[in-house]
């Protein structure tokens, strides 16, 4: 992973003593609150429903070990104990003090942490596949190239105010963990004629307007990947809007003008700085490279004896099959830890079960942990042999759910419960559908459903990609929630259609379970996914028995 240097980590404490003055100075009045509010946001503080929020930006969603420890001691110390991991590979902690922000700051900054251009008009956090650098699937790590895009875009003068928040993603693997598709820019790393260089995808996005992105250039060399992402923006800069916040997104740029327009002004931007001094040599490459400590794995054989007999243990087995994936490197694997218990809020980690993954980390792990798209986390580098003892560790603190990829691993956003945006809540809604489909066996019948859940039309928990996906509305000062089916994140990336009216949230586990057990009744066989059925029938079938209780 990525090693902080000298220079990086005296950037980050000049930036913490910045803020310090900054609060100082909204603490005694020399600043008020809309005054300080673009300081803060510069640094990932947001003003939510009942107090600051402070995001913190997990690049490329790489954490050390004693990052984590970092991260669960700022819970501790500041917090109320816990943080909650996002879609876009940060953490938020929701009840910092404003009085002690500069103090948690600088102790996550020790720790190379910070929340820079989390927040913002800014190109945010660079995100990618939580699997990259351990899956056989990839040609490389992206994560390679995600650093180089930090170290481009941070404090960069030219995107500091851009129309509106721009966001990146990038994967190197044929299936998309990183749902590059619904992104600003997303970026594919691929092979033609044995040379490297990426796919790029314009113009995706969700929230009030939601577009799947649009490819623009089948192919860049990967020399040029910041000459042409600097000519992407500054396209989109000049002729974005900035007098309507709700059309000031890049994909309403690209649907008005159209993909063609948009690219050929892209093309004549990048003609005028693709060979100069943002060109990708190399030496400029393997520099960056040199920054990423790669573990020194041991040699090792699949399958051995103590991980064969662990599999007779029926509770492990099913554990093994839900949460555990494929290594490059031989005798390793990779653990997808859920952060979905039954009756949890998605996505939330105590301090005391961050610590313990970070002490896991370190035992069986090489000391590396992985933020992941779906609100869980990855340990990407495990030693087969020590799969079972590591899964009896992790079910003591609760983090041994047999439920990746299934019903009740829902992506959630905070909702009415934090959100001063919101409409309704998501956490109550999420935890009472994790209870009614908590029976391991009866979700594994389902088999694969993503269900995401969105609290208001700004799609934090990008709700319109769910293969089920719920939104939270206001009617009447009451909390109702509108239904989509069909939606994917992944490298077929489409959007989900609305079934029907929108119902009460006393209704929505019911909707949910008539869908399902509508998809039971319906599908093929076992092996026809539920997103695969929904796509064979249409939404008619699971609409008509949505609603049929009505």
């Amino acid at each position: 992973m990525y090693v902080y240097d000298e220079f990086d980590r005296t950037f980050l404490q000049e930036r913490v003593d910045e803020f310090r003055d900054q609060v100082r100075r909204r603490l005694s009045g020399e600043l008020n609150e809309e005054e300080f509010k673009p300081l803060r946001l510069m640094n990932g503080v947001y003003l939510q429903l009942h107090a600051y929020m402070l995001r913190i930006a997990i690049p490329y969603g790489t954490l050390s070990a004693d990052q984590m420890r970092a991260l669960a001691h700022v819970a501790r110390r500041y917090d109320r104990n816990y943080g909650h991991f996002t879609t876009r590979q940060n953490i938020q902690f929701n009840w910092i003090k404003l009085e002690e922000l500069p103090d948690a700051m600088a102790d996550l900054a020790r720790a190379g942490l910070h929340g820079l251009q989390t927040s913002g008009n800014c190109i945010r956090n660079t995100t990618t596949d939580p699997w990259a650098a351990a899956t056989p699937e990839e040609i490389e790590d992206p994560r390679l190239y995600a650093e180089i895009i930090r170290q481009w875009s941070t404090l960069h003068p030219e995107f500091t105010y851009l129309p509106r928040k721009f966001k990146i993603a990038i994967t190197a693997a044929k299936h998309d963990r990183a749902a590059i598709r619904v992104h600003d820019i997303g970026l594919r790393l691929h092979q033609s004629d044995g040379e490297t260089g990426f796919e790029v995808i314009v113009g995706g996005g969700l929230g009030r307007t939601p577009f799947v992105g649009k490819t623009i250039r089948e192919f860049l060399p990967r020399h040029h990947l910041l000459s042409y992402l600097e000519a992407v923006l500054r396209t989109y800069n000049a002729g974005g809007r900035r007098d309507n916040i709700y059309k000031a997104r890049i994909k309403i740029q690209v649907h008005e003008i159209g993909t063609e327009e948009f690219t050929r002004r892209v093309e004549e931007e990048w003609a005028q700085i693709k060979d100069g001094a943002l060109t990708l040599d190399d030496a400029a490459i393997d520099a960056i490279r040199a920054h990423f400590k790669e573990p020194d794995f041991e040699a090792l054989t699949d399958e051995p004896e103590v991980l064969v007999a662990a599999k007779a243990d029926s509770a492990f087995a099913r554990w093994f099959g839900n949460s555990v994936a494929p290594h490059k490197v031989p005798g390793h694997a990779i653990v997808t830890i859920s952060l979905k218990p039954v009756g949890g809020p998605p996505g939330d980690a105590t301090a005391e079960q961050m610590d313990a993954i970070a002490d896991l980390a370190d035992r069986f792990a090489y000391g590396e942990i992985r933020v992941a798209h779906e609100q869980n986390l990855t340990l990407p580098h495990v030693r087969q042999k020590d799969l079972p003892e590591l899964w009896r560790a992790l079910d003591k603190l609760g983090l041994a759910t047999p439920n990746v990829g299934l019903i009740s691993d829902i992506i959630a956003c905070p909702g009415l419960d934090y959100c001063s945006l919101a409409n309704a809540r998501s956490i109550p809604l999420a935890q009472d559908l994790t209870k009614r489909f908590a029976d391991h066996e009866r979700a594994a019948d389902i088999g694969r459903v993503h269900l995401n859940i969105s609290g208001c039309i700004n799609a934090c928990g990008h709700h319109h990609v769910g293969h089920i996906g719920i939104l939270g509305v206001e009617k009447k000062d009451e909390e109702f929630y509108q239904i989509t089916l069909g939606g994917k994140a992944n490298h077929k990336a489409r959007l989900g259609e609305l079934i029907g009216p929108a119902v009460p949230e006393s209704e929505v586990v019911d909707v949910v379970e008539r869908i399902l057990d509508a998809y039971v009744e319906l599908r093929q066989s076992p092996s026809e996914t539920f997103i695969a059925a929904v796509q064979r029938l249409g939404i008619e079938p699971f609409k008509e028995r949505a609603y049929a209780a009505r």
